[in-house]
């Protein structure tokens, strides 16, 4: 699959310093010093100053203060508010980096930065059907047979809402997927009901979940390292036309989107999920949004929301 674009302590104290004899005597040096009509040393750079070290007996090394590392989800919330949206879209975004397992969310839960609560997954829930389809076949002992893996690959691939149909109704609709993001740890997505699969409402961070399942290292999975590796494999052979959203933040090594238009309001429910691979580092990304005028105007707003979350990463450490 074609490459998208590539875009972007705690405190020491410092020493205790001279009794009261000594700091009497550096407040005559800095006296005799002023009048002399020589710039104060404490004028320009704040470091040490060697002679007055000298006169007092005490050493006078600066201390650095590290800052402490910037909050991820400070600087994530502070990065998306920024971003210019249309007045009826909102945006729900999460990202983990597992390099160093920093991760940060933004209108995931009522109460939070942005729109808050669940979105419509659309056909990003076609990720999660084919996990709740595998966890089926492991509790069966058996492998998917060549029919379920012909539908799992269109389902994925390019997105065949046949497919996703027919192993929907193979996982046990959404009682099915709700068991299954149980044992998944997904805590705040609940099915779609009858056949409305694209319907399920979750959160971003529950789509990182999901994705930790997939994609995470040495992460705890209901999914064998078998089931992983055919996951890995589909999303990352998405087709080329569905080659957007989080793959605008970097290369891609695993990609699922989902769009859909209500029919109530005429506007848009753009998604994206995937892992990523952007300056060294692996992200897991999770962007979706809702009230977009058009499929173009979301999957914009999804790119610069995914670009964004990255640049953000940079300020964690």
């Amino acid at each position: 699959m074609p490459h998208h674009r590539s875009v972007p302590s705690a405190r020491r104290s410092l020493p205790r310093r001279a009794a009261l004899p000594a700091a009497a005597a550096a407040a005559v040096c800095l006296t005799v010093w002023t009048g002399t009509g020589f710039p104060s040393p404490s004028g320009g750079d704040s470091g040490a100053v060697p002679w007055l070290g000298a006169l007092t007996g005490q050493a006078t090394d600066a201390v650095a203060e590290p800052a402490s590392p910037a909050d991820p989800d400070e600087v994530l919330t502070r990065r998306l508010a920024a971003l210019p949206k249309p007045a009826k879209a909102s945006v729900s975004v999460a990202v983990i980096d597992l390099k160093d397992g920093r991760e940060a969310d933004y209108g995931v839960a009522p109460g939070k930065a942005g729109a808050g609560g669940t979105y419509d997954t659309a056909s990003i829930v076609k990720v999660d059907i084919l996990a709740a389809l595998l966890l089926r076949a492991q509790d069966e002992h058996r492998a998917l047979t060549t029919e379920e893996k012909s539908r799992a690959a269109k389902m994925i691939k390019v997105s065949d809402n046949e497919s996703t149909n027919a192993l929907w109704r193979a996982i046990g609709t959404g009682d099915g997927l709700d068991a299954a993001n149980k044992r998944l740890g997904l805590t705040g997505t609940t099915a779609g009901s009858g056949p409305l699969w694209g319907l399920t409402q979750s959160t971003a961070a529950d789509q990182i979940a999901l994705l930790s399942s997939v994609f995470g290292d040495g992460v705890s999975s209901p999914l064998t390292a078998a089931s992983r590796a055919y996951i890995r494999e589909l999303m990352g052979g998405i087709a080329a036309d569905q080659d957007w959203g989080v793959s605008a933040a970097g290369s891609v090594t695993g990609l699922k989107n989902g769009w859909l238009s209500r029919s109530a309001t005429g506007l848009w429910d753009v998604n994206s999920i995937g892992r990523i691979e952007e300056n060294g580092h692996s992200y897991l990304l999770a962007v979706l949004s809702r009230g977009n005028v058009s499929m173009k105007a979301g999957i914009s707003l999804v790119e610069k929301a995914a670009t964004t979350a990255v640049s953000a990463s940079r300020e964690w450490a």
